[in-house]
């Protein structure tokens, strides 16, 4: 995108200004929320805009779907009520009976589920690999083509970080969609489409809405015939964003830049101050020079993000943990401005309890806020000693 056919903008400015233009008939600054379920025509088929019915379409949300492209550095962006339906439209789109899934081992648990539990009974396959592990991943596709390469980076909880650029090698080669998930990432800090990816999907719930107010979805691609089957099944199936969420998204999305910036800043203080507690037995985060990851995430990463995850002597002592906490809000979710405290086992991904994408009941996820750094290590520093 360009400003008054300027040069193009950076990331920081495409954030605050695409799709948001201001309103032509009274100067307004922000543009309006539209809240209207249906348009006038002018005559039979005279559409203005290409605006008929909330469903098809809003100029709410075309101006939230615009931000979205234009932060990933794709060609459409299409906005859902939530990122469970940004998912399903976008599987139900690529798959058919008898087609393979490919999903990492550590994922968000919702997405597992809407897989095995809802798209299996009508003949999808799943598979489920070590995304972080590219001779693992190659084996697999060797073994047996997949459709869909689906990656978490980095993933939920665990935060492993996979090579995306590599994984979308891999995927071309065998003839597979590679679908990356960046909601813990968000475009502020990785761009999986530049990689090589062919979607980005989001939970805009998370960082993009960022304050704990919206919940919403969202696929952004260049592919021209992909983005339309999507946005078929979104008007056929019509899980879309209402026009207050669509907003209140754009909203967030304006200060992503400065926000994942403090994210970072601290979770990194978090993760060390953890790591050098004797009361912790491991501390998961990128940013640590010991992770796994370090090294790649550096690479494809501008920051390490705001998810830390931490492991303790066992369940009972993470579960006194994540209720002893104060500011630290014990929550689902993650992303806002706010610090809030998971215990994946019996939150988050308590639909994988059994399966081979079951969480480790020592394991706590915090999603590190904007407050004060000081105050958040005070607050876990008595958490811990209570233990």
């Amino acid at each position: 995108m360009t400003r008054n056919d300027g040069p193009a903008l950076g990331f920081d400015s495409l954030a605050i200004h695409a799709g948001q233009e201001f309103d032509p008939t009274t100067g307004a600054v922000i543009p309006p929320v539209h809240f209207s379920s249906t348009y006038a025509q002018d005559g039979i088929g005279g559409l203005r805009g290409g605006y008929e019915y909330g469903r098809s379409g809003n100029p709410t949300r075309t101006a939230l779907e615009t931000q979205l492209a234009a932060i990933e550095g794709g060609a459409h962006g299409i906005s859902f009520a939530s990122g469970l339906a940004a998912e399903d439209a976008l599987l139900r789109a690529v798959l058919a009976p008898g087609d393979e899934v490919l999903l990492g081992s550590d994922v968000y648990g919702g997405t597992y589920r809407l897989i095995a539990r809802l798209l299996a009974p009508w003949g999808v396959r799943l598979r489920v690999v070590d995304m972080s592990d590219l001779d693992v991943v190659a084996a697999a596709l060797e073994e047996r083509p997949a459709r869909v390469l689906w990656v978490e980076t980095p993933s939920n909880p665990l935060l492993k970080v996979s090579d995306i650029a590599g994984l979308a090698r891999l995927g071309h080669a065998a003839g597979a969609l590679v679908v990356v998930d960046n909601t813990f990432a968000s475009p502020a800090l990785q761009r999986p489409l530049a990689l090589g990816a062919d979607v980005v999907v989001h939970s805009t719930t998370k960082y993009l809405g960022g304050h704990s107010d919206v919940v919403g979805g969202a696929v952004v691609t260049s592919d021209d015939a992909l983005a339309e089957q999507v946005r078929f099944l979104q008007f056929a199936a019509g899980a879309v964003s209402g026009p207050l969420d669509a907003w209140l998204t754009s909203r967030g999305i304006k200060t992503l830049a400065v926000r994942m910036q403090r994210h970072s800043e601290n979770a990194d203080a978090v993760a060390r101050f953890l790591d050098a507690h004797d009361r912790v037995a491991h501390v998961y985060y990128p940013g640590l020079p010991a992770h796994p990851g370090h090294d790649l995430a550096a690479q494809q990463m501008t920051g390490f993000g705001g998810i830390v995850s931490l492991s303790l002597a066992d369940g009972p002592t993470a579960r006194r943990f994540a209720e002893s906490t104060r500011l630290f809000t014990l929550a689902e979710s993650l992303g806002g401005v706010e610090s809030l405290l998971n215990y994946p086992d019996e939150m988050t991904h308590a639909s994988v309890r059994g399966t081979e994408l079951a969480v480790p009941v020592e394991l706590v996820r915090l999603s590190v806020g904007l407050e004060s750094a000081d105050d958040l290590l005070a607050d876990l520093d008595q958490a811990l000693a209570g233990l």
